[in-house]
């Protein structure tokens, strides 16, 4: 069972105690410390704790309360655990008309982008892809590749020269049509020999 937030306030506050002190505390100075209203409420997260396993205590016994390994097993493997890689996802915003705000519990999981020894990421120059929502100064995910469908957007390698970030086409000719969605720029057509493909296009991230 989870722990709520203030039963993990409680816990931290207990453990500390135990560690500075030497011995655990009082119920009412488990109330002055935690800001709790009254013994009442102090009792009843002691109780909540011990169903789930995490404190004990001595019955007829003053300053018996102790935190179970349960605890510090679980705040090792803690500090073992890589950082995080989710973030919450309230809901839908809209970019239109209102929409109803749903305040959801799911996740945003970055794991699948950063967990990866695949990906990487580059920073835009230029605006040769401003159709396509991809800006001066966006950086962009992209996942490692040695080839591309028509219209997948790619880090192509011209000459072994030059990196550009476009839409890859076939075209007649053995030749590469390298698109910008961009209707003031031209396309770029290269002999597909000289083209390699390095990546494709996973995520855009803006920073305001």
């Amino acid at each position: 069972m989870a722990l709520t937030k203030r039963q993990k306030e409680f816990l931290e506050f207990l453990a500390g105690f135990l560690e500075k002190r030497g011995y655990s505390p009082s119920y009412e100075e488990i109330a002055e410390g935690l800001d709790l209203a009254s013994l009442a409420t102090v009792h009843k997260h002691i109780l909540a704790l011990e169903s789930k396993a995490y404190v004990k205590r001595g019955f007829n016994q003053s300053r018996s309360l102790e935190v179970a390994p349960k605890y510090y097993e679980e705040q090792r493997q803690h500090r073992q655990m890589p950082p995080r890689l989710e973030v919450p996802l309230l809901g839908r915003i809209a970019a239109g008309l209102p929409v109803e705000a749903i305040a959801g519990e799911d996740t945003l999981s970055f794991a699948d982008f950063a967990g990866d020894a695949n990906t990487f990421a580059l920073k835009v120059r230029g605006d040769s892809m401003i159709e396509d929502h991809i800006c001066d100064g966006d950086y962009v995910l992209i996942e490692k590749a040695g080839d591309a469908r028509d219209g997948d957007i790619v880090v192509a390698l011209v000459d072994g020269a030059e990196t550009t970030l476009k839409r890859f086409y076939n075209e007649p000719g053995d030749q590469v049509r390298l698109q910008p969605a961009n209707a003031s720029m031209l396309p770029i057509y290269v002999p597909k020999t000289l083209v390699r493909i390095q990546g494709k296009l996973m995520a855009v991230l803006r920073k305001y």
